[in-house]
């Protein structure tokens, strides 16, 4: 047996859906149904019943994944005590990110957190949310800093940390550039370039929320998933975009970056992510200085 078709199969049982299931696991629904059926092969057994508006385990299946979940967690934690016994000789933390906090709370968080602790390696890696917290679970990565998951896996745990505020993004030759100011009623006629909602839950529904909320409608007229390639979009006149201020430190041409009108939903969260019930000296370090100086970083937020 293969430990990423036994992966495949525990979180298709344990989601009951394969459109959960494959997103959990950041792969296609159809790549996942694959693995299940060599795993089926494999074993000579059927595992699943599947219909187009069900699925559900067989009875080989509920005994298979019981069995799995432990065998997953013993492989799991052996990978994590070679892991361990690997970065004590090398003290070295594995932090994830996603990019607005890759470019505005980490680079002060490990600039502080270097003054304290010179002697850690610090290997940090952006991605999107639903790519790093399969990492977290399979030992890749030490501590992460994601949007809370609507549906959260038990195995981690969410430390909420602050509310990022969003900000409208413009291209400096747009009427709106030169306000202090705006409104999301001044946005309603304008062509909105928004994140895939598969990929950037929390920054889809922000945009679609807040028109929502001022009884206006959105009109989306891009699609773009990351940051850079937004604020791109917007720079050439395509649309403006409602993205979190830390996104302004961006290196981006012909772009102004102008504050949206209060609000109780213009605020993205972020949360620092890590494996329940684990001990790691130089990782819980990092978060006792995160915990201790949260009210200075949340300012700047």
């Amino acid at each position: 047996m293969d430990l990423h078709h036994l992966r495949c199969f525990v979180a298709a049982a344990e989601e009951l859906h394969f459109g959960r299931a494959a997103q959990r696991l950041d792969m296609l629904p159809s790549a996942l149904g694959r693995f299940i059926r060599l795993l089926e092969e494999d074993l000579g057994t059927r595992l699943m019943t599947r219909t187009t508006r069900s699925v559900a385990l067989t009875d080989d299946g509920a005994v298979l994944l019981k069995e799995a979940r432990a065998l997953l967690a013993q492989a799991d934690a052996l990978a994590g005590q070679f892991r361990m016994r690997g970065r004590k000789r090398t003290a070295i933390v594995r932090v994830g990110a996603i990019d607005s906090a890759a470019a505005g709370l980490l680079p002060r968080l490990l600039h502080d957190f270097r003054q304290r602790r010179p002697d850690v390696t610090v290997q940090l890696v952006e991605d999107k949310t639903v790519r790093l917290l399969p990492r977290l679970l399979s030992g890749r990565l030490d501590l992460a800093f994601v949007r809370p998951p609507e549906r959260p896996d038990k195995r981690l745990e969410f430390l909420f940390l602050l509310h990022e505020t969003a900000v409208v993004a413009v291209a400096d030759r747009h009427p709106l550039s030169q306000r202090k100011r705006v409104t999301i009623a001044d946005l309603e006629n304008e062509p909105l370039i928004v994140p895939e909602r598969r990929s950037r839950p929390h920054s889809h529904d922000l945009t679609m929320k807040l028109f929502a909320e001022a009884g206006c409608e959105a009109r989306v007229a891009q699609i773009a998933d990351e940051k850079q390639t937004i604020v791109n979009l917007v720079s050439a006149g395509l649309g403006v975009a409602i993205v979190p201020r830390w996104t302004s430190r961006m290196a981006t041409r012909g772009v102004r970056f102008i504050r949206l009108a209060a609000s109780d939903m213009n605020k993205l969260p972020l949360a620092a992510a890590f494996t329940r019930g684990t001990r790691d000296p130089v990782r819980d370090d990092v978060l006792a200085m995160l915990k201790a100086d949260l009210p200075r970083y949340a300012r700047e937020a």
